[in-house]
């Protein structure tokens, strides 16, 4: 049987975006996380992050210091009663000409293999436009973008919701 998920942007959505986040004390959940977090798992999806971090190809961090988090951060969820399914993440440069990095669909389409995702009953709350162009090039079936994160055009927007953050997907998840 193929699971649904609700695919997560990382910076911007789960913690507040300083601009390539990588120490833990720079890392801050935004606020309302780990309560929409229950309140996914409670309506039968499991939780995948999928994230771009350009970071470690600009050579600003290694993927050691990624995982260092990662690993926190993922103790983090489990702490508050959440489990977080898989993280995925494309440590390219927009010039690499990667599959895996945002817009492009890449890591969705790992999750999907990996776990056997099902795309169409699935969910992505990005930050971003790029964001929701690789869920609709995965066949995402819906799309929510959050504005807790970088500002975007509303009115040119592609996303099926657009909500303040997290915190508010009881509003358009039902």
């Amino acid at each position: 049987m193929n699971q649904k998920v609700i695919f997560l942007d990382r910076d911007g959505v789960v913690n507040y975006d300083f601009g390539y986040v990588f120490k833990i004390k720079n890392f801050e959940f935004v606020t309302g996380i780990f309560e929409a977090c229950k309140f996914i798992n409670s309506q039968g999806f499991e939780i995948i992050i999928v994230t771009n971090q350009s970071g470690i190809s600009r050579e600003m961090y290694t993927k050691e210091q990624f995982f260092s988090l990662n690993k926190w951060m993922l103790k983090e969820f489990h702490k508050n009663g959440i489990n977080i399914l898989d993280v995925f993440f494309c440590p390219h440069n927009p010039n690499d000409n990667c599959s895996c990095r945002k817009p492009l669909p890449g890591m969705f389409f790992e999750a999907q293999k990996k776990h056997k995702v099902d795309m169409h009953s699935s969910w992505l709350i990005g930050d971003k436009e790029t964001d929701i162009d690789a869920a609709t090039a995965a066949n995402i079936g819906k799309k929510v973008l959050v504005r807790s994160g970088h500002p975007f055009s509303e009115a040119k927007s592609k996303a099926d919701y657009i909500i303040d953050s997290i915190a508010d997907i009881r509003k358009v998840l039902y």
